[in-house]
């Protein structure tokens, strides 16, 4: 297993940024995140949720995410 490589400012975005990538709403992450569904998120804490951009890039890219065809 490699290591992953060390976060830099500015990786990891609150859901509103998200959600602004994505073309989504942050209601649609949100039901993504209950149903298990949708990008890769890390809880900060307790209540905090963040979302790596390189995740976000990859689901993108993968064809899932926001208004794509």
């Amino acid at each position: 297993m490699a290591p992953e490589t060390p976060l830099l400012p500015g990786d990891l975005i609150d859901e509103r940024e998200a959600a602004a990538i994505l073309a989504a709403e942050v209601r649609t992450l949100r039901n993504w995140r209950a149903l298990a569904k949708g990008p890769p998120f890390r809880k900060v804490g307790q209540r905090m949720v963040r979302y790596h951009r390189a995740d976000l890039a990859e689901f993108v890219a993968q064809g899932r995410g926001g208004n794509a065809p």
